[in-house]
């Protein structure tokens, strides 16, 4: 399966059953790295609400969540945790040998895939967070008993279209929620932070807050493309008795690095617990 996806990447169909946000940032990217062509792209959902975003990128739609998976052998499952249940339950009759099945579905877990649908179903998990939307997504799987590495292997290289894609054991899934699905929020604070410093100091708000992202964007550029613990580069910006480290002082004084851990901690917390219900 795997090969095929190589040899041909825009010929395989792809669907979506949920044509939520995260459902189109998935798909858009899929379309503008050229891993699957628009028309082979269908996308289910009850109202034409979403589908019409499907639409404007020259997908096809359908309200019959049942025709996604007669279409298509690769699905997504993009719907809201609650309505998941259901929908396979829905959908089950027409699961075949020949599908890969993925859930987006945050708190539910590969177990309880797997009950809802047909023995030996080949499902696997996906835990992407918002920056997918513009292809810089953090994400990660996790593969049910009966996905193989063939399996594994289609989804990163599809995945990669929208940004970092890296296969975990199941257990980590709620912990890259609270790292990186609740880290945007988490992000977005501090960026909001850095550049309300930057406007009590005299700087224009549109400016400051496009700075501060910017900063947020480059330094993460350079820890990625660099291989550097941040540790490193901080320890690179700091220099004797200068700016910067006057500036660590009063964040560590106001236990800035105990909260950001407490808070990606509560997060992970509240992922397992959504899990167990």
């Amino acid at each position: 399966m795997a090969a095929v996806a190589a040899a041909k990447p825009t010929s395989r169909r792809v669907g979506f059953v949920g044509a939520g946000r995260m459902a189109e940032a998935i798909a858009q990217g899929l379309i503008r790295a050229g891993k699957v062509e628009a028309q082979h792209v269908l996308a289910s959902a009850p109202t034409d609400r979403n589908l019409c975003h499907f639409r404007a990128l020259g997908c096809q739609t359908t309200h019959s969540n049942q025709e996604v998976l007669q279409s298509c052998s690769l699905v997504f499952f993009a719907t809201k945790p609650h309505v998941l249940p259901a929908v396979l339950a829905e959908v089950a009759p027409v699961v075949t040998a020949e599908h890969v099945l993925v859930s987006v579905a945050a708190g539910v877990p590969l177990s309880s895939l797997e009950e809802l649908l047909p023995p030996h179903t080949r499902v696997l998990r996906v835990s992407p967070n918002l920056p997918c939307v513009v292809q810089e997504g953090a994400m990660v799987l996790a593969r049910g008993r009966h996905a193989g590495s063939s399996e594994v292997e289609l989804l990163r290289n599809l995945l990669e279209a929208c940004g970092q894609c890296e296969e975990v054991p199941e257990a980590q899934v709620d912990v890259h929620t609270g790292l990186s699905g609740s880290g945007v929020a988490f992000v977005c604070v501090f960026s909001e932070a850095l550049a309300e410093g930057a406007i009590k100091m005299g700087m224009p708000s549109g400016l400051a807050h496009r700075i501060a992202a910017q900063t947020l964007l480059g330094t993460a550029k350079m820890l990625l493309q660099q291989g550097q613990h941040p540790a490193q580069l901080r320890t690179d910006v700091c220099t004797p008795g200068g700016t910067t480290i006057h500036g660590l002082h009063v964040l560590e004084q106001g236990g800035l690095r105990a909260a950001t851990m407490s808070a990606v901690e509560a997060a992970t917390f509240r992922a397992k617990e959504l899990s167990r219900k």
